[in-house]
């Protein structure tokens, strides 16, 4: 029976940030177990409401069927279809879950589907028999709730009387926030708001688009309160100085729909989707949804003073001297120098340690990984997991770094195999014991003379580029020619598609056929030795040949 399932459920406890097995278990060392599209869920707070469960899986796909279980603490929750479980599964494998600020336990069910026929009739939520003290609730509020949770998905109106629906968004605000950026002046790009917005929790979808004239974005948090406190503590703010203003409130919709991971739409929890060659995010049902969240934006705020908590978003952008307005290009990467230092500035209540799976185990060392992650600041030790070699901890200077790498890197193919990188609730990657071989997975690079942004102000806060099939090569000797070049980034691996000499051949740029392949050769490459006391700068560049 299903109540029996609950005390067969066990997960392996084994540790790969230490050598104790006896540790707690962590939740990116969890063993899989077979896929279904019930989940189970442990550790709920006691005063927990069917909302709040549901809402953990609202951002994977449709919720069908809720069984909570109050005596226990627990819940099995079933999705639409098995991919959602699955993605929801992966998701929080290496982002805590929580629940009223409370970490909580998900995995797969040994049922595949929530059988309700096993209950009373008249009860669909329920305490188990063998708990010390029953709590029903009928049937008729859960099944409400989930109508109400249902016809939101759908973009529809619930079956269900209103005052259900009500109940819902009151108890749980949308994930989903609405921004206008006002007075845009310099552009705003999926990244620049992933580091705004990702200091209030983590931002799992966003979408932007343009509508009346007005740049504006859906972002989705994994949970209600984290766009509560983004939308309270960032509304009426400037990103850059006296522009790019701020205008938040909750959507309407309580789910997006990302299509294509690309620079106008992007799913951190779903690596996998394609590109799509630009083609519109917005699907008929959302605009739909628009049209409805417009009516809840009042006018345009007027200016504010410039948001600068934490020494964070007000930037020095400046003007041109002839007094007019910078030219598009400058723009772009004036506001990239100051997305850098906002992500880079040091301000972070969050870990500074990332996960890193998918990795190709048979190519990948810490050394690699080091170099890559180390475009987005300063890596300070790496540890590939001795029982699970195709996943690493990578612990960065601080949380700002660790979100930088992560929303430029995750997604990105790497050795063949599209990796995915998330924040990991260590604090810290421990090196081994003293005396004690780890075949030298763990390496600390704390004391490497290769971290770029070790020195404050370093003009390499201005450089950061998300990662492209153009390199920028630096600190080339005065004797070595296109054709070295050439040959030797073609036998990192890849082709040379086009090359360009400049600042009389100290610079250049090298276009890769892919953006994989240059991910490859930055990583085989920087600080390759090429005499003459010249140790070759690689790094991505915005620009293409």
């Amino acid at each position: 029976s299903i109540s029996d399932a609950i005390y067969s459920c066990t997960m392996l406890d084994f540790t790969a940030n230490g050598n104790d097995s006896s540790k707690k278990l962590r939740v990116e060392d969890r063993m899989e177990s077979p896929p279904s599209r019930v989940l189970h869920i442990r550790k709920l707070p006691s005063e927990v409401s069917e909302t709040e469960v549901i809402a953990l899986g609202l951002p994977f796909g449709k919720v069908t069927n809720i069984l909570m279980l109050k005596g226990k603490n627990q819940a099995f929750l079933e999705l639409g279809t098995e991919e959602a479980a699955v993605t929801m599964v992966n998701y929080y494998t290496a982002v805590t879950p929580q629940v009223r600020n409370v970490p909580v336990f998900i995995q797969f069910s040994n049922h595949k589907d929530v059988d309700t026929q096993i209950l009373p009739s008249s009860f669909l939520i329920f305490s188990l028999p063998r708990s010390s003290s029953l709590s029903f609730i009928p049937a008729q509020r859960a099944q409400a709730v989930l109508q109400a949770v249902s016809a939101v998905q759908e973009g529809g109106s619930p079956n269900s009387d209103t005052s259900a629906l009500d109940s819902v968004l009151a108890q749980a605000p949308s994930p989903v926030l609405r921004i206008i950026i006002d007075n845009m002046f310099y552009p705003v790009t999926l990244d620049v708001l992933q580091q705004i917005f990702s200091k209030f929790g983590t931002v799992m979808k966003i979408i932007t688009f343009t509508k009346n004239n007005q740049f504006q974005a859906l972002l989705q948090f994994s949970e209600p309160v984290n766009a509560q406190q983004a939308r309270l503590s960032l509304d009426g703010q400037n990103i850059y100085n006296s522009c790019c203003t701020l205008r938040i409130d909750f959507s309407k919709l309580v789910n997006l729909n990302v299509k294509y991971n690309n620079d106008k739409s992007r799913d951190y929890t779903r690596p996998e989707l394609p590109a799509g060659d630009g083609q519109p995010s917005l699907d008929p049902a959302m605009a739909a949804a628009l049209n409805k969240d417009s009516s809840l934006l009042g006018t345009p705020s007027g200016m504010v003073a410039p948001y600068s908590s934490g020494g964070g978003f007000q930037s020095s952008l400046s003007y041109s001297q002839g007094g007019g307005a910078i030219s598009p290009l400058s723009a772009a990467a004036a506001a990239a120098a100051a997305a850098g230092r906002v992500a880079l500035s040091g301000h972070s209540g969050c870990s500074g340690v990332l996960l890193v799976s998918n990795l190709n185990e048979e190519m990948v060392t810490p050394q690699s990984l080091f170099t890559l992650f180390g475009v987005y600041g300063d890596a300070q030790r790496v540890k590939i997991l001795y029982n699970k070699k195709d996943s690493a901890l990578i612990q960065m200077s601080d949380g700002n770094q660790a979100q930088l790498a992560m929303s430029h890197l995750n997604g990105q193919k790497m050795f063949g195999k599209i990796i995915r990188v998330t924040l990991s609730k260590h604090q810290t990657v421990q090196l081994p014991r003293e005396g004690l071989d780890d075949q030298g997975l763990t390496k600390d690079f704390t004391n490497s003379p290769l971290h770029r942004f070790k020195k404050p102000g370093s003009k390499n806060f201005q450089n950061i580029f998300p990662p492209s099939a153009t390199l920028h090569l630096s600190n080339v000797p005065e004797d070595v020619t296109e054709e070295d070049l050439r040959q030797l980034f073609s036998n990192a691996g890849g082709t040379v598609k086009a090359f360009k000499f400049f600042q009389g051949h100290k610079m250049a740029l090298l276009q890769m056929s892919t953006v994989e392949e240059a991910i490859q050769a930055l990583m085989d490459l920087h600080n390759y030795d090429m005499g003459s006391n010249h140790h070759l700068k690689v790094s991505f560049s915005k620009s293409t040949i």
